[in-house]
């Protein structure tokens, strides 16, 4: 049985470090001898390590919330978390999916400090040293690198350009962070990594709010058309507002859209698509639409149906309907991921 003593030491280690983890020098703080903090950490024994220093005071697999708070007692004082994983943590959902909710391996987890510190990364965590460290944000507990600083450290390790059309446009529809905040982080982050989020970025200002759209975007410059808008609001000749035009050509007022039923949030959402698509013929607006997939896998046969809808178009009276700037708000059931 165990002593009084050893019972009180278990006692506040239970409630100091609820969640279950700790420093060994922090157990050293309140009482053990850190030779007894590591061999309890030997195979077989009731604790385990996590990272040099770091102590998981249980056995079998840590759960995503003990790994960030080791990443940070790994960082220190002042680590706050950066990255993918505050992106996720402060809302947005779109983007590529973590290793951890594929296969439950450990999420990486970028960790800001400031660079007067000494530490390196090791496993799953992804230290950065830097003189500007900002003022953290703190949801559930854990404190975060502001929305946009999170979105550009995040996407200097994508290199997949819709992965991060994906998470920087959504971050946006949200209303979690502007592009002017987004192009200000840019700028003054390192160059290293930023070539495609630059443009990114870039195709977002336009009004691209999607990865499908940039790949349209792309396509639309290949059919050597006129220029065409992206997300924007067209009004009927009364001033009634029609939907949001993911590409419109104000010449001939003509709508292309990137749709994909797949990705649509709810029966609703589709709803929502095919009456604006009837709004936007109704009016007058020579319409067309055109799957994702197909943007990949005949580029050719899209531009051919594109530059034959732009000349139908073109051959008939042009109906009196307006557009207004894109919007950068709440994102339309439009939309669509590749």
């Amino acid at each position: 049985m165990a002593s009084p003593r050893t019972r009180a030491r278990f006692e506040a280690v239970r409630s100091a470090f609820p969640l279950g983890v700790a420093t060994a020098r922090q157990l050293v703080g309140i009482g053990f001898n850190e030779r007894t903090v590591y061999k309890r950490c030997l195979p077989g024994g009731p604790w385990r390590r996590l990272l040099p220093g770091v102590i998981g005071l249980f056995t079998g697999t840590p759960t995503v919330e003990q790994y960030v708070r080791a990443a940070l007692l790994l960082g220190g004082p002042d680590a706050l978390v950066t990255g993918l994983e505050a992106c996720r943590r402060h809302g947005i959902r779109r983007g590529p999916v973590r290793a951890a909710e594929i296969n439950g391996s450990p999420p990486e987890v970028h960790v800001l400090i400031p660079a007067t510190r000494q530490v390196r990364s090791v496993g799953y965590v992804h230290v950065e040293r830097t003189n500007r460290l900002p003022a953290p944000i703190v949801r559930g507990g854990i404190p975060l690198a502001p929305v946009a600083r999170a979105c550009i450290y995040a996407t200097r390790r994508l290199s997949r350009p819709g992965d991060v059309t994906e998470l920087l446009s959504d971050a946006v529809q949200r209303g979690l962070c502007t592009i002017g905040a987004l192009g200000e982080e840019i700028e003054d982050t390192t160059r290293r990594g930023t070539a495609i989020p630059r443009g990114v970025l870039q195709d977002v200002a336009e009004g691209v709010r999607s990865a499908a759209e940039r790949q349209a975007k792309a396509l639309w410059q290949r059919a050597r058309l006129p220029e065409a808008r992206w997300n924007v609001s067209v009004y009927d000749e009364a001033g009634r507002f029609l939907g949001i035009a993911d590409c419109w050509v104000d010449d001939v007022a003509m709508v292309w859209e990137t749709e994909s039923t797949e990705w649509h949030l709810s029966p609703a959402d589709h709803d929502a698509t095919v009456e604006r698509a009837a709004a936007f013929t109704a009016a007058g607006a020579v319409y067309t639409a055109t799957k994702p997939k197909k943007l990949r896998t005949d580029p050719q046969g899209v531009i051919a149906i594109l530059r034959a809808t732009y000349e139908r178009a073109r051959a008939r009276p042009r109906p009196r309907l307006t557009a207004g700037p894109p919007r950068s708000g709440k994102p339309h059931s439009g939309l669509a991921r590749p």
